[in-house]
């Protein structure tokens, strides 16, 4: 059984237009809501072994603001070049070479991609992934080359505009 958590790179600001996309920043609505998902996050005993994102400035800075926050080391932060622009088949893949030591891993990435390949993965309906927006995937599977669409559990969706039921 493995766990795959889809993470949404943070509200990015558009400040400066002379920025290339890949090196935009986070905006501050951005900073402030990693640690509310993180705090979410480990209400509902979230834990992974193994973080990896696009190699763009605003999924890195989620990942290790999002790392920081739950405990996690963020020198143990992976970076994959294919998760840029990626399209639902490079998530497949990249999760399709996970190490198997992790039974819980996260991808962080961008959009529309992240959004597809939850859909592809647990056969959902989520119309958008909102920015720091967090899925969990359940996977009955003993690999990470064993996984394939279609195959995963839709555990949790949450995002930081989502008013709890708790509440």
């Amino acid at each position: 059984m493995k766990t795959l958590y889809l993470l949404r790179h943070a509200k990015s600001s558009k400040d400066n237009p002379d920025l290339k996309d890949f090196e935009r920043p986070l905006a501050e609505r951005g900073i402030g809501d990693l640690p509310v998902m993180a705090e979410r996050f480990k209400a509902k005993n979230g834990r992974v072994d193994c973080i990896i994102c696009s190699p763009a400035v605003r999924t890195k800075t989620t990942a290790k603001m999002f790392a920081q926050e739950i405990g996690f080391p963020g020198d143990e932060i992976g970076s994959n070049p294919e998760l840029y622009f990626a399209g639902s088949n490079m998530f497949l893949k990249a999760a399709s070479l996970l190490d198997d030591e992790y039974d819980a891993a996260m991808l962080v990435g961008h959009n529309p991609a992240i959004t597809e390949f939850a859909n592809e993965m647990a056969n959902a309906d989520i119309d958008n992934i909102p920015t720091c927006g967090l899925v969990q995937l359940s996977l009955s599977i003993d690999t990470w080359a064993e996984i394939e669409f279609s195959t995963a559990e839709l555990v949790d969706f949450d995002y930081p505009k989502k008013i709890s039921r708790e509440q």
